[in-house]
């Protein structure tokens, strides 16, 4: 048996689409975090089941809380603004008839920003472990957690399709509370910052994201990625820096 589960807050717009491709789970579970939309009637309209828990500035927090909840030994996590394709889902559901000891998989996901497919830049190759046994392991990490589990893994077929920030001021409201999340988590392990990481990162990273991970090639949604990216960097290393002060932030 399988279970979906999906964290949204405040995704009515996006989260039709994202159920509607996981109709071959066997059970859809929706983590609803306090939204004030129309995110749980949504989700009801697809037959998911709605369990409301508040994110608490902790993504790996709420997972495995969520992981939990469910009693499927199989549990497959979708974030509200991605999309299985068919053939995703008829590899997952192949893949869980297999005998064998493997206990998670690794899924390609492909970006879109606004209708143009990411081909290079750090979404050029992206997989992530988001199939696996319950109970394999734990996810970890405050923002762009990671599900750690022990055992043999191996890779699905099939994209799973990524349509995030589709207006500016959307990527920018994200970048402001991921890179908020970010910093709080540096500044758990490294008490001190230095103003020479604010002003070699941001840069540093544009130059790898646009130049050497060949970004230039993915036109004008390549170069804003590349460029927000790289204030993302500035925003994690000023706010590590005011932490650091015990100065306010946000």
């Amino acid at each position: 048996m399988l279970t979906a589960v999906v964290l949204a807050k405040n995704e009515a717009d996006s989260l039709s689409t994202c159920l509607k491709s996981l109709s071959f789970c066997d059970h859809i579970v929706v983590v609803d975090d306090q939204s004030t939309d129309a995110t749980a009637t949504v989700a009801k309209s697809f037959g998911a089941s709605i369990l409301k828990h508040p994110l608490d500035s902790d993504f790996s927090e709420s997972r495995n809380w969520a992981q939990h909840q469910v009693k499927s030994p199989w549990l497959l996590y979708i974030d509200a603004d991605e999309q299985v394709s068919p053939q995703l889902a008829a590899s997952i559901r192949h893949a869980l008839t297999l005998p064998g000891s493997t206990k998670g998989f690794y899924i390609h996901r492909q970006d879109l920003l606004w209708g143009h497919q990411l081909q290079h830049g750090d979404l050029a190759s992206v997989w992530l472990l988001r199939l696996a046994r319950r109970g394999a392991g734990q996810w970890q990490g405050v923002v762009h957690e990671i599900w750690h589990i022990s055992g043999a893994t191996s890779r699905l077929s099939g994209p799973l399709l990524h349509r995030p920030h589709q207006t500016i001021a959307a990527f920018l409201s994200h970048l402001n509370t991921y890179s908020t999340l970010r910093a709080q988590e540096l500044y758990q392990s490294q008490p001190s910052a230095s103003f020479l990481a604010i002003l070699v990162y941001p840069p540093a990273k544009f130059l790898y994201l646009w130049i050497i991970k060949l970004g230039f090639l993915d036109g004008t949604p390549g170069f804003i990625h590349a460029m927000a990216m790289a204030f993302y960097s500035f925003l994690v290393r000023g706010k590590h820096y005011l932490l650091a002060r015990g100065i306010p932030h946000a």
